[in-house]
């Protein structure tokens, strides 16, 4: 985890969302690291998970891969997640935002949760400096 919340306050101090996530191998190689490119990249897409998914490139082993992520995914990098059959996520927090863990589970991932402190407090202070931006982000729209 601490891989990912590197690539999380990367993110955060090239003035993006703080979300991070690393592609690990089961022998503890990190096939590929990412972070949330949203505002950097002015993406849709590249969120944490999304960027690290990107950075592996093609593979044949998805089904060997665990992903380390800072934040519970959202609907998006849980579909992708799922479609690549990713058997392990392992999610820094879900305090600040609660993505689609059920859909991990009943595809049969396992989810693991740390309740890592380090990624709450950096969430919860993205989310207090720049509420719009993470309005944006998980598509909470201003009526």
């Amino acid at each position: 985890m601490s891989q990912a919340y590197a690539q999380a306050l990367k993110s955060y101090n090239e003035g993006g969302l703080p979300i991070g996530a690393v592609l690990m191998r089961p022998d503890g190689e990190i096939v590929a690291r990412g972070h949330n490119l949203r505002v950097q990249e002015g993406s849709t897409i590249l969120h944490g998970e999304m960027s690290a998914l990107n950075n592996a490139g093609r593979r044949h082993d998805w089904h060997e891969l665990t992903m380390f992520t800072t934040l519970s995914p959202c609907a998006m990098c849980s579909g992708a997640a799922v479609l690549h059959k990713i058997p392990r996520l392992v999610v820094g927090e879900r305090q600040n935002f609660q993505g689609k863990e059920e859909w991990l589970l009943a595809a049969g991932a396992e989810v693991v949760e740390m309740h890592d402190a380090r990624c709450i407090e950096l969430m919860a202070r993205f989310i207090r400096e720049k509420p719009k931006l993470w309005k944006e982000d998980i598509a909470e729209n201003d009526k």
